[in-house]
């Protein structure tokens, strides 16, 4: 059976769920929809024989790797029908980091960041002329993958949930567009479809990774700045147990506790 699908039917469940679905707003009964959800209603884009618990997804990004073309999120926004417009599953920030002020004792500048489009089609010549450039950069962003994902923690019915193999998903049809999990994601990593009113999010373009094919992101990176394996199923030369293995591997934001799972090598201490 698969994990993430029941037989049960969803008509039914509703019907009986019903007081608790007309009081979402309260407490209890929000807790007790969410439970019910949870359990009983979630469903993926994984094919049926997929079994969630024999895999473990983690993607990493070698930051010196990345050249900024953009080509991830123009590949990301097609193979997974992201909204035109400020819409993004994934996206690319550049850092630019100024020379210190002559005389301030600094041993760096202001950091500017700027995400023109979502560093689709790449980024133009930055404003800052090259001579008070000390240092410049590109960071790709995604969900983060977090083990204790505060969006999973403030959906009231349980739409967003952390599947067994890592992923963190979302549930359109029991989505009901609060936005709460939008507000709670500490990495901007959500938004509410202009066309569905539900929450959406990177998902490691799951009906491909279940599917034994790697996220379009990963696919078509031209740098190989983006890596992506299956921890529960190491390859021969596995690139990801590689990575692992020879760099220092760092976090966003760790302070928080989500514990993010998506790493970085080489990534400067400005990014935030």
């Amino acid at each position: 059976m698969n994990p993430l699908k029941t037989q049960f039917s969803r008509r039914g469940a509703l019907a009986s769920m019903g007081g608790a679905i007309a009081g979402l707003f309260t407490l209890s009964t929000a807790r007790a929809a969410k439970a019910a959800v949870s359990k009983v209603l979630v469903s993926t884009t994984a094919p049926h024989t997929y079994d969630p618990y024999k895999h473990q997804w983690l993607m990493c990004i070698d930051d010196a790797k990345c050249i900024g073309c953009g080509l991830c999120a123009e590949a990301c926004k097609k193979e997974n029908g992201v909204p035109e417009g400020a819409y993004y599953r994934t996206w690319i920030e550049r850092y630019i980091i100024k020379k210190p002020k002559p005389g301030s004792g600094e041993t760096r500048g202001e950091t500017i960041v700027d995400c023109p489009n979502g560093g689709m089609h790449g980024f133009p010549e930055p404003t800052v002329p090259k001579d008070q450039i000390e240092h410049a950069f590109f960071v790709p962003k995604l969900c983060n993958l977090c083990e204790n994902p505060p969006c999973v923690q403030v959906c009231p019915v349980g739409a967003t949930f952390k599947a067994p193999d890592g992923a963190v998903l979302v549930d359109p049809n029991y989505c009901i567009g609060c936005a709460f999990c939008v507000q709670a994601c500490p990495y901007g990593a959500r938004f509410l479809s202009p066309a569905t009113k539900t929450a959406e999010k990177c998902t490691l373009c799951y009906h491909r990774t279940t599917r034994g094919l790697k996220p379009a992101c990963v696919e078509i990176c031209p740098a190989q700045a983006r890596i992506f394996g299956d921890l529960k199923n190491p390859v021969k030369d596995d690139p990801l147990q590689s990575f692992l293995e020879n760099n220092r591997i760092q976090v966003l934001k760790p302070h928080l506790g989500t514990e993010p799972r998506v790493s970085y090598a080489h990534l400067d201490k400005e990014v935030r």
